[in-house]
């Protein structure tokens, strides 16, 4: 099937997604890759407050490239994600994160979360970072500035393509 989609999403929509079905995405998305993702689970651990809310959004694996003049961003081509699964579990249970989008296969922890609290996997093409930056409307950085390219953005998304990895009953491309 094929899906445009609006952040933020609800538990219900999620799981009626199925590995391989096509989204064009659109809306808020918040970027984060391991530097980050360290510091929300020590807030967590500290319990604190979180700098963003991420009850019912996504999560981009991506670290920017800066943005050429009259663009919002430059090239943002998806991480590694595997990165992040040291984290992404805590997200999904304790934040309600209900999507996640870079590059390459997730740990069973991660996959567990999903299945349990209601949440995807989403691929976005390796290589096309300039390409997707086309889909990225807006840009601005909300937390962990220090961090440079690896601080947490807010993106404003326009129908970026992607594809279900895996799906919220852990069925999967990989």
């Amino acid at each position: 099937m094929k899906y445009k989609l609006t952040t933020p999403f609800d538990e219900k929509l999620i799981r009626s997604l199925h590995a391989g079905d096509k989204v064009e995405l659109s809306g808020t998305v918040y970027t984060g890759r391991d530097a980050a993702h360290k510091r929300l689970v020590a807030l967590l651990d500290a319990g604190e407050k979180l700098p963003v809310d991420l009850d019912g959004q996504a999560i981009y694996f991506v670290g920017p490239c800066p943005p050429p003049p009259g663009r919002p961003i430059g090239s943002a081509g998806p991480t590694t994600s595997g990165r992040m699964d040291a984290y992404s579990p805590r997200l999904i249970a304790e934040c309600a994160l209900r999507a996640m989008i870079g590059k390459g296969d997730r740990a069973e922890n991660v996959k567990s979360a999903m299945k349990e609290y209601g949440c995807v996997y989403f691929a976005a093409t390796g290589g096309a970072g300039a390409l997707i930056a086309n889909s990225i409307v807006a840009a601005e950085v909300v937390a962990f500035e220090d961090l440079g390219p690896e601080a947490i953005y807010k993106l404003e998304l326009r129908d970026l393509p992607l594809v279900v990895a895996i799906d919220a009953e852990g069925n999967s491309l990989y």
